[in-house]
């Protein structure tokens, strides 16, 4: 101990970081620092520094335990009263800075468990990771890799968390994830009468043996026709469906068909503008089923726009059953929303209709795709459909598959094709929000090479990978915190 500090109440149980900073100061004096480069200087302070950092924590844990007064006795969660004490209980913390020793008094009795009254007070896990380092991970497990997160931590920071740890400690971070949205977020409705939007979509993940749905298994199970390879129409079997949903506020944005899709040369002058959506949440689970998720997304907005004074537009890409889900939520929540399908879901159905009339890179093909687009933007997708049909038969086209699927498409979905009504009332037409949503939290992190996950690690990766997406990540940490000290040390904590 530093003897210019050993006197002093108030930096006594700082005196080691004194000694440490007093060390590295000592050392970039030295003569043999004397023509290092600035590089070779920077990382003696950064490894150095740790410690200084290090010992300024438990400095500070020993000055709390220090101060700590003696109670007669303490109550624990099942109301006894616990008055036997043992003084200079110790537990290790991994933080941030490397270990450090949380020095306490424990109460007990015969036949109860010990109780810490300053580990409430401190706020510490249930396990010996800090809350700083717990933070770290789940910001680096949200980027990559958990080796990469794991690597990552241990090269720029003082403490270690091995790989298997890492992902018990993400599952336990983002296990407030439902409660924080249900009973925290929104407390009072949107003060606005923008557009309300909702989109849906689903991805598949790739999931261990174990985490796959009934039916998948079954079908994983199955004999192939081939040892080798998979046949034509066959499938792997290996993935769950995520149900991904958004919810966001835009500003109408009234426009032309002719903005959305030039028809000739002569709109070359067309700009198109795109209004930015704002308080945007997305989110998705593996783990619930598409129905759980879908009514999340509809209290999400009625949390939003309690009295449905707003204008709500939902935009979908067309599957049977996904419009099932919306309408039959709707119903029972007495919710009235516009149903738009996806334009580009649309374009894709025409591309693949118009390759069975041109051949493959033939340029007029975009001037055709155009026209009709711009047909459909004006909510003539019947026109379309039945001008589809009747080339087809015209040119007696034998490979013309993919023709009436597009025109049984459009017919099919001509409620939700009325893109010049949608246009006039500014209502969005394109579901890029839900797509990039799907890439985002999906592809980015859970589909990287070689991954399968469990059920319950994608799912945790899942919320965590949202509440950042979503901008939440900070304000959940603080309810996380919160939860957690709840369910450690009860409410009276």
């Amino acid at each position: 101990m530093n003897t210019a500090y050993s006197n002093s109440t108030d930096f006594s149980f700082y005196s080691d970081a004194q000694v440490a900073l007093d060390s590295i100061i000592a050392e970039l004096k030295a003569d043999s620092n004397a023509d290092s480069d600035h590089g070779e200087i920077e990382s003696l302070i950064n490894k150095q520094g740790q410690e200084i950092l290090r010992t300024l924590l438990q400095g500070y844990l020993d000055q709390t335990a220090a101060n700590e007064s003696q109670k007669p006795y303490v109550v624990n969660q099942d109301g006894n009263k616990l008055n036997r004490v043992r003084n200079n209980t110790k537990t290790k913390m991994t933080s941030l800075f490397g270990h450090v020793v949380v020095t306490r008094k424990g109460y007990w009795q015969n036949k109860q468990g010990s109780v810490f009254p300053l580990d409430a007070q401190l706020n510490l896990a249930g396990d010996q990771y800090s809350d700083g380092i717990r933070y770290r991970l789940a910001r680096e497990a949200i980027k990559g890799s958990f080796d990469d997160a794991v690597e990552s931590i241990k090269d720029t920071t003082g403490g270690h968390v091995p790989k298997r740890q890492s992902i018990s400690l993400v599952r336990d971070i983002a296990q407030d994830f439902n409660d924080y949205y249900l009973n925290n977020r929104y407390l009072k409705k949107e003060e606005t009468l923008d557009l309300l939007i909702l989109s849906f979509d689903g991805k598949g993940i790739v999931m261990r043996p174990d985490g796959l749905r009934e039916c998948t298994k079954k079908n994983a199970k199955k004999s192939k026709k081939l040892n080798s390879r998979l046949s034509q129409g066959e499938k792997k079997d290996r993935k769950r469906m995520a149900q991904v949903a958004a919810v966001y506020t835009v500003k109408a944005n009234v426009r032309a068909p002719e903005s959305i899709m030039k028809a000739d040369d002569n709109d070359a002058n067309v700009k198109t503008f795109r209004v930015p959506p704002r308080n945007k949440r997305v989110w998705a689970s593996v783990e619930q089923e598409a129905g759980s998720v879908i009514e999340e997304a509809f209290l999400e907005a009625l949390a939003r726009d309690p009295e449905k004074l707003r204008n709500w537009v939902i935009l979908v890409d067309g599957h049977i059953h996904q419009l099932e889900l919306i309408n039959r939520v709707m119903k029972r929540l007495k919710v009235k929303a516009t149903i738009i399908m996806d334009f580009i879901h649309v374009l894709e159905y025409l591309w693949k209709a118009a390759w069975c009339f041109f051949d493959k890179g033939d340029s007029a093909v975009e001037k055709w795709i155009a026209e009709r687009a711009v047909k459909i933007l004006n909510g003539h997708c019947n026109q379309v459909a039945k001008g589809l049909k009747q080339s087809a038969t015209k040119r007696k086209l034998v490979n013309r598959d993919n023709i009436d699927k597009c025109a049984k498409y459009l017919l099919n979905n001509k409620a939700r094709l009325q893109y010049g009504v949608a246009l006039a009332a500014g209502h969005p037409i394109a579901s890029g929000v839900i797509e990039g949503a799907c890439r985002h939290l999906i592809n980015d992190r859970l589909d990287i090479t070689g991954a399968r996950w469990s059920l319950q690690g994608a799912e945790a990766l899942l919320k965590l990978r949202s509440l950042k997406s979503s901008g939440d990540l900070d304000s959940y940490w603080g309810h996380h915190k919160q939860q957690s000290k709840q369910r450690f040390y009860g409410t009276n904590c």
